[in-house]
């Protein structure tokens, strides 16, 4: 039994780059552009499975509605909570507290933000969320329109990343991932680009 799993992270919200966690910013105009460069004219897939933020939530109804293809919401893949750095810049934070970001980087499960969500707690919640994916729809082809943190946290899941190694992984904007489950064991098929690259 082959399940294929691809992940998309949404392209540019408004406001451009910086730590917006579940801030509900939607996509820019370049946002849009990237998302629809991502995938072109192609639909492999036989359904979308979306976090509801309005960044990931538009161009995946927008998606279904073009090719015909189910779509659900699932609370459990919105991005990270982010605590004291949600709507901020990198270098807002880096200004308020030089360094924070290197620490961050090196020890993403001790060195969070104020008021962040614990790394483990975003891990399970995603996890829990990829395992009903790969319960509900074997041997098919499953898009997940996500955030970088989430794709981030499928790796953990899938390949056994340890949590403190995630953030090593870089997710670009509007960058695709491929992931396939054969009898439950996960394989990395390709990261970043879009459909056309392949």
């Amino acid at each position: 039994m082959t399940t294929t799993l691809d992940l998309l992270r949404h392209g540019e919200p408004v406001g451009g780059r910086k730590y917006r966690g579940q801030i509900d910013d939607p996509l820019s105009e370049k946002g849009w552009a990237q998302m629809h460069a991502a995938v072109g004219e192609m639909a492999p897939w036989t359904r979308i499975v979306s976090s509801p933020l309005a960044r990931c939530r538009a161009f995946a109804e927008t998606l279904s509605d073009r090719h015909g293809l189910p779509l659900a919401f699932d609370e459990r893949l919105k991005e990270v909570g982010f605590g004291t750095w949600e709507g901020k810049s990198a270098a807002q934070i880096e200004s308020d507290a030089p360094g924070t970001l290197a620490r961050f980087k090196r020890d993403p499960v001790n060195a969070r933000p104020g008021g962040a969500e614990p790394l483990a707690d975003f891990h399970a919640r995603v996890a829990a969320a990829l395992d009903a994916i790969l319960t509900q729809h074997p041997d098919q082809h499953v898009l997940l329109v996500g955030h970088a943190g989430v794709i981030r946290m499928a790796f953990a899941w899938a390949l056994h990343v340890p949590l403190e190694n995630a953030y090593r992984i870089e997710v670009a904007s509007a960058g695709l991932t491929r992931l396939r489950f054969d009898d439950g064991r996960g394989s990395l098929i390709f990261h970043g680009g879009g459909l056309a690259d392949r």
